[in-house]
């Protein structure tokens, strides 16, 4: 349960059970949060963890996500989520800013921000969306060292660092999977391989990594959507969901606002409305109201 102003549940905490879901035979569900309240939700209908996407908050500030954001605006992001939720935070982290000294304070800020764990991923900086073509990534030599300063960056050791490969789309798959391998060797606790084509490409690299293994099962892009069940059968470990909940959101303000534009009311949307009373209890209101009384019932004697 949340805390009276915040979550109770430590970094620290929340970092031992990212590790111990990776570590467990169930797969673990990480749908992504495009602010805290959406983590809120997350939280309250059972998932394993929250994701913060790169592209969702570049799409948020209405910018493509071509490395556009900042160490700086991600990380007061991540902060803002991580501090609302119980779960676990996997933020993504784009190229880590810059050079591998760049990876390394990501790394030290975005622990400081309450993060559970980051992702760290090959494309030559500035990068593009990984379900885009026209996609390049560095010498895997430096990739490696991208990873071996976020790992002997960080001071918790349970932070998990998981290092992402665009390769699939540029070089191939086998090369992909090289990479990967070489990841881990450099420390990478979980790998993300992105734009793999189906579940026979997930098997393969399965078979092939002896390392935790994170699904992307993004719409619209060059992966086949495969079930959380399908992919824990294949032997993956993580699923992210990154860009879910903000296209659910953004086609349902579409569509609102065209029908204002249209009618000149809101009348007929209000059944499609989350309701006030519902937006309360996500918010715990009543949790606030029981706080604030309590720190304040006293009388002051004479």
């Amino acid at each position: 349960m949340s805390g009276p102003i915040a979550a109770a549940t430590s970094a620290g905490q929340k970092r031992v059970a990212l590790r111990a879901g990776l570590g467990s035979d169930r797969i673990q569900r990480w749908p992504g949060a495009f602010n805290p309240l959406v983590a809120k939700l997350i939280q309250e209908i059972g998932f394993e963890g929250v994701y913060v996407s790169g592209a969702v908050m570049s799409a948020e500030l209405g910018l493509p996500d071509i490395g556009l954001t900042t160490l700086t605006e991600v990380t007061a992001r991540g902060r803002q989520i991580a501090s609302v939720t119980d779960l676990p935070v996997l933020i993504d982290a784009d190229t880590g800013f810059g050079e591998p000294m760049n990876a390394a304070r990501t790394v030290t800020l975005l622990e400081d921000a309450g993060l559970a764990g980051c992702h760290i991923e090959d494309q030559v900086n500035p990068k593009r969306c990984g379900h885009l073509d026209g996609k390049a990534v560095v010498a895997a030599d430096e990739m490696v060292r991208r990873i071996r300063a976020a790992v002997a960056a960080r001071r918790d050791p349970n932070f998990v660092i998981c290092a992402r490969t665009d390769a699939r789309g540029i070089e191939g798959l086998d090369a992909a999977i090289e990479r990967a391998s070489a990841y881990a060797d450099a420390g990478a606790d979980l790998i993300f391989t992105e734009a793999l084509a189906d579940a026979a490409e997930f098997a393969k690299f399965r078979a092939a990594v002896n390392v935790p293994l994170l699904a992307n099962m993004t719409e619209f892009g060059k992966s086949e959507l495969l079930s959380a069940g399908a992919l824990e059968d294949l032997g993956y470990n993580a699923v992210i969901y990154p860009v879910t909940t903000l296209r659910l959101a953004m086609f349902a303000v579409e569509q609102g606002l065209r029908e204002i534009a249209a009618t000149g009311t809101q009348s007929d949307l209000v059944g499609r409305m989350q309701h006030r009373a519902r937006l309360y209890e996500l918010l715990e209101y009543q949790k606030y109201n029981d706080f604030d009384s309590g720190i304040f019932n006293f009388t002051v004697s004479e």
